[in-house]
């Protein structure tokens, strides 16, 4: 089984302030429902060094349907040294069914140390359809398949959020971070979902403010920022925004719609509001232009 890289997740924090908090929240990518056609020959690529071929995990599982968003996220149980990373590189073969490329870059996670985490993505979202494979010898030997296409925009200036899925689209009220406690601001890629999180104020330093347990709840970054239900949303929602840095939306089958179409990789981008999130926070990657994300490699 592939894991899911080690996001530690705390609650559902927003900007510099923290945000809604969640303990032991964890998920699982949804699979692709109908069987996958016959692979494609790919290269074969050299298998990583010993010491890291323990302990090597992926963000992703064999025959997953994903978002145009989603990185291939590979993580390491020690750090790679600045002087081994292009080696590493160089066993970590990408390819696609129709010529997409993209670039590996070294990114901080949050809760990992500086060379224990490397991400894969292309210039662009991903193309609907595209078939990805991702090997290094034995240890690494994945392919995904790129889904339909879904971006949601949430504007914390007018508390909205525009769902463009497939070519279609519809607008959502949402209430987004209060004053002091903003949502991050910048893209956001899916990372899990689960039907109820509990989520504990304490556990992001907000005091006894909440605790308890919130439904369908679309995980986007590590430091615990979540999409999901919120009571508080039948009131506030399109009006104002009340949270303590998660998006929340009403109980009036508004969260469960988004929950049960989203899939892992989809797109949550965030404008009007504060601090742009950090690549390692969650998959902030295409928060990095494209020719820093180049510099970020090894090679």
């Amino acid at each position: 089984m592939a894991g899911v890289c080690a996001l530690l997740l705390a609650g559902c924090g927003g900007g510099s302030s923290g945000g809604d908090g969640a303990s032991g929240a964890s998920g699982a990518g949804e699979r692709a429902g109908a069987a996958a056609p016959a692979r494609k020959a790919v290269p074969r690529a050299e298998p990583l060094p010993e010491a890291l071929r323990k302990g090597a995990e992926v963000n992703v599982s064999d025959g997953q349907t994903v978002g145009v968003g989603m990185p291939l996220s590979v993580t390491f149980a020690r750090p790679v040294p600045a002087s081994g990373r292009a080696a590493v590189e160089k066993r970590l073969k990408v390819t696609t069914d129709n010529g997409t490329t993209g670039s590996w870059s070294w990114v901080k996670d949050r809760n990992l140390h500086d060379g224990q985490r490397i991400d894969y993505r292309p210039r662009t979202y991903w193309k609907p359809g595209t078939r990805i494979t991702v090997r290094a010898g034995e240890a690494i030997d994945r392919t995904v398949t790129v889904g339909r296409s879904l971006v949601a925009t949430v504007d914390v200036r007018t508390h909205t959020m525009t769902v463009v899925k497939a070519g279609t689209t519809r607008r959502v009220p949402v209430t987004a971070g209060a004053p002091g406690m903003d949502t991050w601001n910048g893209t956001m890629v899916v990372s899990d979902k689960q039907r109820r999180v509990f989520m504990d104020s304490r556990t992001v330093g907000y005091g006894d403010a909440y605790k308890g347990y919130y439904d369908y709840a679309v995980h986007l970054t590590t430091s615990g920022t979540y999409l999901h239900q919120n009571p508080k949303a039948d009131t506030y929602a399109g009006r104002t925004n009340v949270t303590h840095g998660c998006i929340g939306l009403a109980t009036d089958g508004t969260a469960r719609r988004f929950y049960e179409e989203v899939v892992p990789g989809d797109v949550i981008r965030v404008t009007g509001s504060k601090e742009t999130v950090a690549p390692g926070n969650g998959y902030g990657d295409w928060n990095v232009p494209w020719d820093e994300w180049k510099a970020g490699s090894a090679l």
